[in-house]
């Protein structure tokens, strides 16, 4: 058995340890009030069998809890007050050093909880370590000099969860919708380099990820760009190679053929689309930005983003080549393909791709393919999203945040260019505990912990008021999201829906559950469930109207505070069951993971909750090996179509270099109790000899997950 010291060192559990704090407390009692030695050795058996019946490693203040309450229970109450008195001025001569002490484990590679904090980091690497460790500076500062201690305090008590501290002391946003099309059209600077419009498709594509890296190391989010704003460099470069290949047939001497011309030419620009293609892929996925991390890079194909004809076609083109790479995948340090991280993919279905017949019909196959082999792209519903969206469609940024609608001065909508400011999420299962299933009195405290939430997003906000444009120049000043001046703020993009700022949620079903006793699929739960998220936009509403700030709810990606508030509410509230007796809880709105439903019911229920998340939302099935089947793929993409905006399948896609099985590595328990990944074909257990893809909160992980998610991902029932 393990325990987490609060350096995140994960050691052996040792009862001695346990026996002898109790003992220095007894020992500062009078004779009468001390325990016996067979009561504290009891106090420690007690204790050890608790720690042992809970499905996970407990921190070491989790243990500390369970001695106190295992000395009040023998009404020992003067050795509880020395105990807890112990435990208070131990606190305060590790609160001068706690910062030092979990860099250090950082530096060792010891920290067991920032280890699998981020599935697609690798904390090995030293600027993954880097990163940490300005992270851990940055979360101190933020504790002790920036927020006001009620947030901190119900942070980590798992109440709210305020994301991305370790950035907050930094005047940084979350993620943003890139206006390459400004940057490529008008020209950028990129490390005070000046470039120009770009004179070739793959130039385009060399300039869009160059941007791509400087914008992810001048924010912490993910970043979207779409294919659309390169599309057009196709006929340029056509062009190109017909005046190139014209000349060459003058050179030879020979009669000028327009149609050999222009077929030649055509043979050229595929291949320079291969090119460019290849470029984006391999470059976002090679690129290491100063956060440790291959860029946080989504790539959007929408074809009715440009207009019908010519740069249309060339889009479909650019498109098909870019899942026929994902397909293909990258090779790993075996030189086996495997299924990459990034860029994420999103496909638009429309009218003319998603049935049988239509112009792009082969395009949305070659797409059911991908998403059966690679877990890609994901698909935005064209039709749905114009209902949801005032008649737009338009890309999510990073996982799942969507900017509201926005329209400028000649009140055209614009997207690209735009920023989320940040998010806060509330932990939903805490408020239906906290009111003991007491209908009024859960509406009070949601009202209180929105308060909280709100006071929690407003430093965010404030935090980024002032800031000047010269702190991110690729972002504020060269076009990426603005052509500010230098020195010029950026305030006048806080307000008024240019950006946006994120109310989160987690937890929908454990909540529903504990306070109607059901599922929120039950229809006589789902009103219940309904109401608490409409209670969450009325509020969003009400603070936008006061503030002119654009707050929107947002269905949390909870990757590893999934099992942050799990932790939190077994501490707080005990094992409940169906509520908190697993360690995680459930993400947003979803269906619980283990409720069984098929495909197309689970999505068509989940529409209703994604049209009360207007801020970010997107729905999963878990469907078995897809790659002989891809007609139920495509079943599954019309319905999306018909039905819910955003919606993505979820497929195994693994590898084990030691045996070189491919196929879908299981999740199994150690002798320890703990979970672990296992060859099914060796028995492999070593994670550094196997590649994993496992979709986490709506993007792709490979770097493996916390005890909490792990669960998760093993507990997921199929609903196909």
């Amino acid at each position: 058995m393990k325990i987490i010291k609060r350096s995140g060192t994960e050691v052996a559990f040792d009862i001695s340890k346990i026996v002898a704090a109790v003992e220095k407390a007894n020992k500062e009692v009078v004779e009468t009030e001390r325990l016996t030695k067979e009561q504290i050795e009891e106090i420690a058996k007690k204790v050890t069998l608790t720690c042992s019946g809970v499905n996970r490693t407990l921190s070491v203040e989790e243990i500390q809890d369970l001695v106190e309450n295992e000395i009040m229970e023998v009404q020992s109450f003067e050795v509880a007050r020395k105990y807890i008195t112990y435990r208070y001025k131990r606190a305060l001569v590790r609160k001068a050093n706690s910062t030092d002490e979990q860099i250090l484990s950082l530096i060792e590679c010891n920290n067991e909880e920032v280890k699998q904090e981020n599935s697609n980091k690798n904390p090995v690497v030293n600027s993954v370590q880097r990163d940490y460790m300005a992270g851990e500076v940055s979360k101190d500062i933020t504790k002790r000099f920036l927020l006001p201690q009620e947030i901190v305090k119900a942070h980590e008590e798992g109440i709210i969860h305020f994301h991305d501290a370790d950035y907050f002391a930094q005047h940084m946003h979350n993620c943003c919708l890139v206006n390459l099309e400004d940057m490529l059209q008008n020209g950028t600077v990129i490390s005070e380099t000046m470039i120009d419009r770009p004179k070739s498709f793959s130039t385009a594509c060399n300039i869009a990820t160059q941007s791509i890296a400087q914008i992810a190391s001048s924010q912490y989010g993910g970043q979207s760009i779409t294919l659309s704003h390169l599309a057009p460099f196709v006929d340029v470069s056509r062009k190109k190679y017909q005046r190139m290949v014209r000349e060459e047939y003058e050179e030879a001497g020979l009669a000028i053929d327009e149609k050999q011309i222009a077929q030649i030419a055509e043979l050229r620009v595929r291949e320079e689309i291969k090119r460019g293609v290849q470029m984006i892929q391999y470059q976002v996925i090679t690129l290491m930005t100063t956060n440790g991390q291959a860029p946080f890079v989504t790539v959007f194909m929408y074809l009715d983003e440009v207009p019908e004809g010519r740069t249309r076609d060339d889009l479909a083109l650019v498109i098909e080549e870019m899942l026929r790479q994902r397909i293909l995948g990258v090779k790993n340090e075996k030189g086996v393909y495997i299924t990459p991280a990034f860029p994420k993919l999103i496909y638009v279905l429309e009218e003319d791709n998603v049935r049988e017949g239509t112009k792009y019909w082969e395009l949305t196959r070659l797409a059911a393919t991908c998403t059966a082999k690679r877990m890609v792209p994901d698909y935005i519903s064209e039709k749905v999203m114009k209902q949801l969206k005032e008649g737009n469609c338009y890309p999510c940024m990073g996982c799942r945040s969507f900017l509201t609608v926005y329209r400028d001065a000649e009140q055209k909508p614009k997207f690209y260019g735009r920023f989320n400011q940040g998010v806060v999420t509330l932990n939903l299962v805490d408020v239906a505990c906290s009111s003991e299933g007491d209908m009024d009195r859960f509406w009070e405290i949601l009202d209180e912990r929105l308060q909280l939430c709100y006071k929690a997003l407003m430093c965010r906000h404030e935090r980024l008021k002032g800031t000047p444009s010269d702190v991110a120049p690729i972002l504020w000043q060269y076009g990426a999201l603005a052509r500010l001046k230098k020195g010029e703020t950026i305030d006048k993009l806080l307000y008024d829906g240019y950006s946006t700022i994120s109310l989160g949620y987690a937890g929908l079903c454990e909540c529903t559950r504990y306070m109607t006793g059901c599922s929120h699929t039950d229809p006589e739960s789902t009103p219940f469930a309904m109401e608490v998220m409409e209670r969450l936009n009325e509020a969003c509403s009400q603070w936008a109207k006061e503030t002119r700030i654009a707050f929107s709810i947002y269905g949390t990606p909870l990757e590893s505070t999934t099992y942050k508030f799990a932790r939190a509410l077994q501490k707080r509230f005990g094992i409940i069951e169906g509520v908190t007796d697993r360690n995680y809880i459930t993400n947003s709105y979803h269906v619980h993971v283990t409720e069984q439903m098929s495909a197309f019911d689970k999505l068509s229920f989940e529409s209703a909750f994604q049209r009360l998340s207007p801020g970010g939302a997107v729905s999963y099935v878990e469907v078995p090996n897809m790659q002989g089947n891809i007609d139920a793929v495509l079943s599954v993409m019309q319905h999306i179509y018909e039905n819910i905006m955003y919606a993505e399948l979820n497929t195994k896609s693994d590898y084990c270099q030691k045996c070189g099985y491919d196929g879908e590595i299981h999740i199994s328990e150690n002798t320890e109790g703990k979970l672990v990944w296992r060859c099914p074909s060796c028995g492999n257990t070593d994670q550094d000899t196997m590649n994993v893809a496992r979709r986490t909160c709506g993007y792709i992980g490979t770097q493996f997950w916390n005890q909490g998610r792990t669960q998760e991902i093993r507990e997921r029932v199929l609903h196909l």
